[in-house]
């Protein structure tokens, strides 16, 4: 897949466009995918994603985002989308007016454009489905999806994130939900109790459910089945949020690695013990119950 930062960059050739945060690539996102992917086969050009880094939300709201821009790469491609634009949405580029919006997507002389039915840009949300008519013959807007009753939106898996509900979240990414960060050095304590880990340093901003589960982790080298902790470790008068991982059956070294976690059960939420042997007792319960709830995955 090709990747841009700016409409003007890519070849003067028509396309079909899809625009959106597309925070997470949820189902929803995955349907609109699927409605960019058949215009472009249709009238046999470029399936063109135009996204923005962060996600819009994270800039005007504060809040968390679900995918980092490499991670967001990945799930496009995986999901069959030729070409994506990686615009940079700063407050000056949120404060543009909705006619300089529409001039960019002139540059990529669309067939169809493909959006959401709550998509609006511009400056003050100005702008809106009826104003992308003016860029390209066809706009499809496509309806907010749901599932058992609930509508399928990026704020909603936050929620569930931060409830610590990862099977909800998965429900609503047709996927287990992934955090991908390198493996830095930490203070060791996991190795001193018999359970070494790997302190997983993800981006500031990125959301990632709290508690203890059973989880998958892929990195350059191998797959492992594993358990997580994330949380601010109450235990041992923790400040900061920390992820940290025991993989089952490893023995290495994965410092300055990049491993992708996958979470797959959560086990139980955080909590305070009396002291070390409480926990190192409590952390080999987690482990037997994730080695449990991992056995028939492969």
């Amino acid at each position: 897949m090709k990747t841009y930062v700016s409409p003007s960059q890519r070849p003067n050739t028509a396309t079909a466009v899809a625009i959106g945060s597309f925070d997470g690539v949820h189902l929803g996102h995955q349907a609109l995918i699927a409605q960019l992917k058949a215009k472009a086969r249709e009238h046999r050009v470029p399936s063109v994603v135009y996204t923005f880094d962060p996600p819009t939300r994270v800039l005007t709201q504060g809040v968390e985002f679900l995918s980092t821009l490499p991670e967001k790469l990945d799930l496009l491609a995986r999901y069959g989308v030729d070409e994506t634009i990686a615009a940079a949405f700063t407050s000056e580029f949120a404060s543009r007016p909705k006619d300089a919006f529409l001039d960019d997507l002139r540059t990529l002389r669309p067939h169809t454009i493909v959006v959401g039915e709550d998509f609006h840009f511009g400056k003050g949300r100005a702008g809106s489905a009826e104003d992308l008519k003016t860029v390209a013959p066809e706009v499809v807007v496509v309806p907010i999806h749901g599932l058992g009753g609930e509508d399928i939106k990026s704020t909603r898996v936050r929620e569930y994130l931060k409830a610590g509900d990862v099977d909800g979240a998965r429900r609503l990414l047709g996927r287990h939900y992934d955090a991908q960060g390198v493996v830095v050095s930490g203070d060791h304590l996991g190795r001193t109790l018999g359970w070494p880990t790997a302190n997983i340093q993800v981006p500031d901003g990125k959301a990632l459910p709290l508690g203890v589960f059973a989880v998958v982790a892929l990195g350059d080298h191998g797959r492992w089945h594993g358990v997580a902790n994330v949380g601010f470790r109450p235990t041992v008068d923790g400040r900061t949020r920390r992820f940290e991982v025991h993989l089952f059956d490893f023995e290495g070294d994965l410092y300055g690695q990049e491993l992708q976690i996958k979470f797959f059960t959560k086990l139980r939420g955080e909590q305070k013990f009396s002291g070390l042997d409480e926990l190192k007792a409590q952390i080999a319960r987690d482990a037997q119950a994730a080695r449990e709830a991992l056995k028939d995955v492969r």
